[in-house]
């Protein structure tokens, strides 16, 4: 079971946006953009059958399906989607005290100190470009191998992000990180000319 929860008065008004939305097998998807960051924000948004993320999690609900995202999952932790309502109607709040924080501390291992940053402050910048860097290995005791995905393959940029962007970044959160290094580093030079 999933650490958020969603009060009856929210699922009440959530199914019955739902249900105007005349989509079979419609549910909602819950995440935050920016985990773990002072930037964190809780989004539910429409999720039609299909649209969900293979890491989500799925929560069967009386009327509907809930996808929480797989990365968001942590950060969800006590979690409360609640419906208030006053004199004006009612508003649907999301409190989710665990948003912001960070999930890793000085004793996480070191790989996942460096998922972790990846995950909540570089990538949602590379997402814009259509780029996504994953963590290969720690490797010469304390050098990340880094490798880029998506719109970064093959980018001439894609040095200069890694050295001025990603590694400051990673250098500035985990002291004890050496340097970082691109996956492709001289193993695969054949392809970087066509």
């Amino acid at each position: 079971m999933s650490a958020i929860t969603i009060t009856e008065a929210a699922h009440d008004y959530l199914a019955d946006l739902l249900e105007k939305q005349n989509t079979t097998g419609i549910g909602i998807r819950v995440f935050i953009t920016q985990p773990g960051t002072p930037y964190a924000e809780t989004c539910i948004a429409y999720c039609k059958p299909g649209e969900e993320k293979p890491d989500d999690i799925a929560i069967s609900l009386k009327s509907f399906t809930a996808w929480i995202d797989g990365i968001s999952e942590p950060f969800l932790e006590d979690a409360l989607v609640d419906y208030a309502t006053d004199r004006m109607g009612g508003q649907l709040t999301i409190k989710a005290p665990n948003a912001k924080v960070p999930m890793v501390n000085e004793d996480s291992p070191l790989n996942e100190r460096i998922n972790y940053y990846l995950q909540t402050e570089i990538n949602p910048g590379l997402a814009s470009h259509g780029g996504q860097v994953t963590l290969i290995d720690v490797v010469d005791e304390g050098v990340a191998v880094l490798q880029f995905g998506g719109g970064c393959q093959g980018c001439g940029q894609a040095d200069v992000t890694l050295k001025e962007g990603i590694e400051k970044t990673l250098l500035e959160r985990i002291p004890e990180l050496k340097g970082v290094r691109d996956v492709t580093d001289h193993t695969n030079r054949d392809n970087a000319y066509y």
